[in-house]
């Protein structure tokens, strides 16, 4: 979608706005290595996020540098139950980045990520609020 929007449609002026949050960027494993939505930080280039650019668009929106923003957060399809353990503390390793870095509301464009993570911050009651960057974009319509 952040693809989309950006360079096929080439929106310039979303014309969105959100309530004032403090927001964290979430850059799933697949979003960037696989649908290149943005650099890794493995990868020696141009540093560039997608979901970022557009989330700049947003009225209200205050995006949050987070020192870990492109790291695992442990889902990882069947990962996440072969390996649960590791899979919860990776889970919970992102959650702590974000809360540190005074993030309201973590995004992301995985909805699997999204859901793993939600799943963590509800059981351990965080105060931190998971949303899909659809549901951002969305909000001022």
């Amino acid at each position: 979608m952040c693809d989309f929007i950006l360079n096929i449609l080439k929106v310039k002026d979303l014309g969105a706005s959100f309530p004032p949050f403090k927001v964290g960027v979430h850059k799933s494993c697949h979003g960037l290595r696989g649908l290149r939505l943005g650099s890794c930080s493995e990868v020696v280039g141009p540093r560039f996020s997608y979901i970022e650019e557009l989330l700049q668009e947003v009225k209200g929106v205050e995006l949050m540098p987070v020192k870990r923003s492109d790291e695992c957060c442990g889902f990882g399809g069947t990962f996440a139950v072969t390996e649960e353990a590791i899979s919860v503390k990776m889970g919970k390793d992102k959650i702590k980045d974000h809360l540190e870095s005074g993030v309201e509301v973590m995004t992301a464009t995985d909805t699997s990520c999204l859901m793993h993570l939600e799943g963590l911050v509800n059981r351990n009651q965080q105060p931190l609020k998971i949303l899909h960057i659809a549901e951002i974009l969305n909000s001022s319509l």
